[in-house]
């Protein structure tokens, strides 16, 4: 009959052969995982870099805080002929009677058009997860917080207003304006 001290120590062999052997695996994953890292980030790269060659507009440079990231790249066409075109990452400017929706970037535009749409099937308030939703982005804190810094943003320049905390709709001027979204 084998020894209580020998059958301790083949076990011990066998957890430190198991635990050496996932170790193994597991610095195997790691070193995939950062090549994997690596090749992602530089697609992230390549694609703002073609986003930033095929952007409208004559190379304007905004901060970051001006975008916000869109299923389907963040661009639509801009109308033709429009006095103050709508340039990727560009500032909002305060809302004045007569001021084009043009001159907001494609992602500000876009939200306005939801909200808008969301007014005239009057119902009322929008809030940042259901625009997240409409936009097909999905529904995590950094794409929910991007939009609701692009409302509160557009809430201080007059575009939106805020009637509810974290709820948004068109201000008085925005949506006397028209259907013209």
């Amino acid at each position: 009959m084998p020894s209580v001290v020998g059958l301790l120590e083949q076990r011990e062999c066998a957890a430190r052969r198991r635990v050496d052997e996932l170790r193994e695996e597991a610095d195997r994953i790691q070193a995939e995982l950062a090549v994997a890292e690596r090749d992602w980030n530089e697609w992230v790269i390549a694609c703002s870099r073609v986003g930033e060659v095929l952007a409208p507009g004559d190379g304007d440079v905004a901060g970051p805080d001006v975008s916000v990231d869109l299923p389907d790249g963040g661009e639509q066409p801009v109308p033709a002929g429009a006095s103050e075109s709508a340039k990727s990452k560009s500032v909002v400017p305060m809302w004045r009677a007569g001021l084009a929706r043009s001159a907001l970037s494609v992602d500000y535009q876009r939200i306005l058009r939801v909200l808008a749409d969301r007014d005239r099937l009057g119902r009322g308030p929008f809030s940042c997860q259901e625009m997240a939703v409409c936009f097909g982005l999905e529904v995590v804190p950094a794409k929910v917080e991007a939009l609701r810094s692009k409302a509160k943003r557009m809430v201080a320049r007059g575009w939106l207003v805020e009637p509810v905390p974290g709820r948004f709709t068109l201000s008085e001027g925005v949506a006397g304006e028209g259907a013209g979204l």
